[in-house]
């Protein structure tokens, strides 16, 4: 039953609003925290933690001698293993079952907001789960984003959605599928990028659509007042939109709503709404900068340029626009939906790579191997080429998606979000391609910068978790590299320690930036 202060929080939340859930959910809290304790594991066994001296393999388990001299004992750690396999870990000799309980009793520092993450990572979990999964095949182009409950497989602040109440998570979290009604914002003096569509204008006012949870717990109050962008007028209501994988990215399906917008000129079912989220999900809090409301659309155009050198094998969905009122919390980009690109009348679809394990699981072992080998060459191939002309994707599970055909094989790639991509000038110009007209963080000519972007995100975040496991991921990478075209970056992938971004360390880090590890190659 219910143990910490998260989970006895959210269990009295939902008997008030979902009582009947409040079963499932007692019922799920067990897994949950196995589920969660696997990822923390995961990350004290590999990640450089500098209070940890040393680590001994003995036998199945690994033993992990503290600074100050307190052993933590567990299993054997699979970096790429994906199943919930611990269930409890031992400080000098004490067993712990919960994650959070295990940090608070390590005592180190920036623990106490650890712990306080992963109860809360465990509690939403266990709501997550409590989700009807859906019966049959998907029929919406959102539903296979819909259907996956845990999150990122190897964080252990998988589900970790502060400042989200238990009627706010069901309200609109992709995995519990609601419908979400948009508000928008009208902006006198807003900064723009790209083609701003006519009906998201009101005179000179642009109206940025508003994710209701930023609405009532940033936004609030603001209406009437004078910001960096210009003044902002009261909200009023906009477009409903059914919430991706990255909950705050919605895709408009037929562009209805409350307000008097219709279809947004047009957009509707063909546009997702990224909006801004003053919110930390996962390591990152997710609002838009100034910066990317200014780059986007170019990024977006130098991009769309590029590709056709791929010879059709990977697509980009267009940034058609962004907004902004020069805070972070008050910007918008519409993009392209990655449906676009796939063919319904020939059986095609577009799943995200983190839907794909549930998409291949009725497949027998080989002939499911098969078809992920297929996805990896592609894959490698295309972001290994991409990588050599000079811009390194940030390929995970979320940003990847494949356009699958009916028997389950990958036929194209789509890629999709640039606002994290890095773009090297020394690179395009070795290859006769202009450098774009940008400045800022999206540029660097860092060899490790750029093996870490593309190997941390379409290795340790795509191919990782749909191998599942180390024994797998080294099989397909072998198979799937066998041909592809040499380069000293597939040299790196094929020869050297693959590096991962350190998930538990950077959430103990008070600097917020991107941390890194080692892993050991498959």
């Amino acid at each position: 039953m219910c143990r910490t202060a998260a989970e006895r929080a959210l269990a009295a939340e939902l008997d008030t609003v979902r009582p009947d859930r409040t079963g499932a959910y007692a019922a799920g809290l067990p897994g949950a925290r196995a589920a969660v304790l696997t990822r923390l594991w995961r990350g004290l066994v590999h990640e450089p933690f500098p209070w940890i001296a040393a680590r001994t393999a003995e036998g199945e388990g690994v033993t992990l001698r503290l600074s100050d001299g307190r052993r933590l004992r567990g299993p054997r750690s699979d970096p790429w293993a994906t199943a919930a396999s611990v269930t409890g870990l031992r400080l000098d000799g004490v067993r712990y079952d919960h994650p959070a309980e295990l940090v608070a009793a390590l005592g180190v520092p920036g623990g106490g907001r650890l712990a306080a993450e992963l109860d809360h990572s465990v509690a939403s979990m266990a709501l997550s789960r409590t989700a009807p999964r859906p019966a049959g095949p998907p029929v919406h182009p959102w539903d296979w984003e819909q259907r996956e409950t845990d999150g990122h497989p190897y964080h252990p602040g998988c589900r970790s959605r502060p400042g989200f109440s238990v009627a706010e998570q069901l309200a609109y979290a992709p995995e519990h599928r609601p419908v979400v009604s948009l508000l928008l914002a009208p902006v006198e003096g807003a900064a723009v990028s790209g083609a701003w569509p006519r009906d998201l204008r009101d005179g000179s006012a642009v109206l940025i659509p508003v994710h209701p949870w930023q609405a009532a717990h940033v936004l609030a109050g603001r209406g009437g007042q004078n910001g960096p962008g210009g003044s902002v007028g009261a909200l009023r209501p906009g477009p409903d939109g059914h919430p991706l994988l990255s909950l705050r990215t919605l895709d408009l399906g037929d562009g209805g709503g409350q307000g008097d917008l219709g279809g947004l000129g047009g957009l509707g079912g063909n546009t997702h709404v990224k909006t801004a989220l003053t919110a930390r999900l996962t390591s990152t809090v997710r609002d838009i900068s100034a910066y990317t409301v200014t780059h986007a659309v170019a990024t977006s155009d130098f991009l769309e340029r590029l590709v056709p050198r791929l010879d059709g094998r990977l697509h980009i969905t267009r940034t058609l626009a962004a907004a902004g009122a020069r805070t972070a919390d008050l910007a918008v980009l519409l993009r392209e939906s990655p449906q676009v690109h796939a063919d319904p009348a020939a059986g095609e679809q577009v799943v995200p790579v983190a839907a794909l394990p549930g998409l291949l699981a009725g497949y027998a072992r080989g002939e499911r191997l098969d078809r992920v080998t297929e996805f990896a060459r592609l894959a490698l191939g295309v972001c290994l080429e991409l990588l050599d002309l000079g811009v390194a994707l940030e390929a995970h599970g979320q940003n990847l998606l494949a356009v699958v055909d009916a028997e389950g094989r990958t036929r194209r790639l789509v890629y999709r979000d640039l606002a994290d991509i890095r773009i090297s000038p020394a690179r395009l110009a070795r290859h006769g391609v202009p450098a774009p007209a940008l400045s800022g963080r999206l540029l660097n000519d860092d060899p490790v910068a750029l093996r870490r972007k593309v190997l941390g995100s379409a290795v340790t975040g795509a191919l990782g978790p749909l191998a599942g496991d180390a024994a797998t991921l080294g099989t397909v990478l072998e198979a799937a590299t066998r041909d592809l075209a040499p380069t000293p970056d597939l040299h790196a992938l094929r020869t050297e320690p693959l590096p991962a971004k350190a998930l538990t360390l950077m959430r103990l880090e008070p600097g917020g930036g991107d941390l890194w590890t080692e892993l050991p190659h498959p």
